[in-house]
């Protein structure tokens, strides 16, 4: 699965925890925070940036 979010979009994104910015990780479908170790689900090329959705990477 590869996820597209557009540049400008990517710029403005958050992490809901954190506050940090995001990086996209394409063939996961996902948009990742390094600070607060979550990863976010892209569905149907819309960001969930709901922390109860969220993935734990580390």
């Amino acid at each position: 699965m590869t996820a597209k979010i557009d540049d400008w979009l990517l710029e403005i994104l958050a992490c809901p925890q954190s506050k940090a910015p995001l990086r996209l990780d394409e063939e996961a479908g996902e948009l990742v925070c390094d600070e607060s170790g979550l990863a976010y689900p892209i569905r149907d090329g819309i960001p969930v940036l709901l922390v109860d959705e969220a993935r734990s990477i580390g």
